[in-house]
């Protein structure tokens, strides 16, 4: 076993690296650019070295950098995670080069299928089945689209040299071609530094199941089973579970086998995954593979008991396989939730900003084996720009699918982010629908019930209310005196004294007025409705209220003038109104054209003098990896552009001036 390695890494993938080479007893270095000097993953490695700016292109793919760090600090292997370099045969090599033992495929095997279109190919000649489709190497566009017509509407247009949603469009038909291959070669090469795409047949109904494959420097591979990662937007996975809902032994074994052969087919060495699309009636067809270990392992991990970071140390040691094929086995089910800094009703947007508050799932009835937060930021932190937009993974793990998913329900609502927009709520309503409870999934499944999904209420008013003035309560208790004439609760000897809170939610204004009786008893107008309530608060941010003998528990944290309310209904973001301090605020103006998040301006799609209309789009940014059009707020005639392509703009920048058509 190696004494010390490297990670070339961030985030959880690099925490949790951390954390079983400790276990093994082998010392970590940690590598970290301008933003994460105090970042989680730098806390937890032994050693640490600064390798550049922010930017990735400035840091982490800067892998000259990362070798002169793992040979000044003796660092025998580089772990390189996932995302980055974990695909880059030339770092491979270069690790090979140096010396050091890159933890992972050779680099021939990253090279063969790292290029979708060459694995295609080699996948065929190893008698693995594949969608029909153009992998060639002219990217002529009129071949291209040529090619489209062939295969016949719908296709799906993908990146050659990458994975991960990017540089992925679904094209229904032929007009509509031309703007999507455009975006597709924008955004890989963005993303890969290559702009080859290939074409296939776009599956109606997909199942996305994939296979975790490992192999050794012996010669053997074996396959730790399925995962089914049906649920994605923008072609990113969102909730993925082990094993997959309705899977026989006997196909299997035959996806099993088919994974295995691809692995063999390019010598395949370490952690790897093959994906396949799969069909509703259990045809199956290669799709690509992931010369790394996958976002979504932990599954995998609980089902079968095995840590494959560790799995990965030792076969990169040149260890044999832990297990044989026919000493693997699955116990139980687990699903992942990818907790995400976007904003769902927002078209997933990604989200920047501060971590006021994290706190994870505490429950006392969970044990550690049922409930697994995997995440490289904490309480305080800070969500930046320049990497992808995941918070944390929640993984849970239950005897049956049914327990799974209850776990999964509450450790969600347990689950408090404050100070910028999740998914949390979007993901237990998405793992909630009909769909996913019966196990009826596909790659639509978002699409299919997004009545279900989106511009769903959150808390209701009255318990909002309840809960800010609760908190508020709580907040002014900690101050009082015991003598009834100084305090500040309106305490009247005789009679009730009334208060009015001033709260803002959903883009309304309320006054809610809190009366205090004389017999100590509390009650709450609401809309012009009286509500009796009493509270009991354990600190500050934990509450049990009763409102008309209901009982509500929730959880509040204050930032600022916002209070963060969380309730096994639901949450809210509620606004409590100092009157005084606003006094005298205009209306904000509306009807700009600004950046919705920090990132590069890609494209105009409008001149200065074009005149548009409301939802035309007119901009394309890049941020977190990812490309987001932005649309016209208003009809309106183009006045200026404010910046140039290529342009970093910030959080609400205004990027073009428009102005009313005559």
């Amino acid at each position: 076993m190696f004494k010390k390695i490297l990670i070339a890494n961030r985030g959880e993938i690099a925490c949790r690296v951390a954390a079983t080479a400790r276990r093994l007893g082998v010392k970590t270095v940690a590598v970290y650019s301008d933003a994460d000097a105090t970042a989680r993953h730098v806390q937890v490695c032994d050693e640490a070295v600064h390798i550049g700016g922010p930017a990735p292109r400035d840091s982490y793919l800067q892998w000259q950098r990362i070798l002169a760090a793992a040979q000044a600090t003796g660092a025998e292997a580089v772990h390189p995670g996932y995302g980055f370099l974990s695909e880059n045969e030339e770092f491979a090599q270069a690790c090979a080069d140096a010396g050091l033992v890159f933890i992972g495929p050779p680099p021939s095997a990253i090279q063969a299928m790292g290029l979708k279109a060459e694995s295609k190919r080699l996948m065929e000649q190893a008698g693995v089945p594949l969608v029909p489709g153009y992998h060639g190497a002219d990217q002529d566009p009129a071949l291209l689209r040529r090619e489209a017509q062939r295969i016949g509407y719908p296709v799906l247009i993908k990146a050659s040299a990458g994975g991960g949603g990017k540089g992925m469009r679904a094209v229904l038909a032929d007009e509509e071609f031309d703007a999507a291959l455009a975006s597709c070669k924008r955004e890989a090469i963005n993303s890969f530094g290559d702009d080859a795409v290939l074409i296939e047949r776009y599956v109606q109904r997909p199942r996305h199941i994939e296979i975790q494959v490992f192999g050794d420097s012996h010669g053997d591979c074996v396959y730790l089973f399925e995962r089914d990662c049906s649920v994605q937007r923008r072609h990113q996975k969102v909730l993925e579970e082990a094993p997959a809902p309705g899977m026989t032994a006997e196909r299997r074994a035959e996806m099993g086998a088919a994974a295995v052969a691809a692995a063999k087919a390019v010598g395949y060495q370490g952690a790897g995954t093959v994906e396949f699309i799969a069909e509703q009636e259990g045809r199956f067809y290669f799709m690509e593979m992931n010369t790394r270990l996958q976002v979504e392992h932990p599954v995998t991990e609980a089902i079968t008991g095995q840590d494959l970071v560790e799995w990965q140390l030792r076969v990169a040691a040149g260890e044999p396989l832990p297990l044989k094929q026919h000493e693997l086995r699955m116990h139980g089910h687990a699903i992942e939730a990818r907790l995400c800094a976007e904003n769902p009703e927002g078209g997933f947007l990604p989200a920047t900003g501060r971590l006021s508050v994290a706190r994870w799932p505490t429950h006392a009835a969970f044990r550690r084996s049922d409930v697994r937060i995997d995440s490289g930021v904490g309480e305080g932190d800070e969500i930046s720009p320049f990497y992808d937009s995941m918070i944390a993974k929640l993984i849970v793990w239950g005897e049956t699918r049914e327990q799974a998913l209850a776990l999964l329900d509450v450790s969600l609502r347990d689950t408090h982010i404050v100070g910028l927009h999740t998914n949390v709520a979007f993901l237990r309503r998405c793992a909630a629908t009909a769909s996913f409870t019966n196990a009826e999934l596909d790659t639509a499944l978002i699409e299919r019930e997004k009545a279900a999904l989106f511009g769903q209420p959150g808390l209701p008013l009255a318990e909002a209310a309840a809960a800010v003035v609760a908190h508020t309560l709580a907040q002014e208790g900690t101050t009082q005196s015991a003598d009834p004439w100084s305090r500040r609760d309106g305490w009247r000897l005789y009679g009730a004294a009334q208060r009015r809170f001033e709260l803002d939610l959903d883009g309304e204004h309320h006054q809610v007025l809190l009366a205090r009786h004389h017999h100590g008893g509390l009650s709450l107008t609401v809309q012009g409705r009286a509500i009796t309530l009493a509270i009991r608060s354990t600190g500050l941010d934990r509450h049990e209220l009763n409102l008309d003998g209901r009982r509500v528990a929730v959880a509040t944290y204050k930032v600022g003038e916002q209070v963060a309310v969380f309730g096994a209904d639901g949450s809210a973001l509620v606004t409590e109104v100092d009157v005084i301090a606003h006094a005298g605020e205009g209306g904000s103006e509306g009807g700009r054209l600004t950046a919705p998040m920090p990132g590069k301006l890609v494209a105009f799609l409008a001149q200065a003098g074009d005149t548009v209309s409301k939802g035309q789009p007119l901009a394309v940014m890049e941020a977190m990896k990812m490309e987001h059009t932005i649309t016209a707020p208003r009809d309106g005639v183009v006045e200026e552009l404010l910046f140039t392509i290529g342009d970093q703009v910030g959080d609400g920048a205004e990027l073009l001036r428009l102005r009313a058509a005559a």
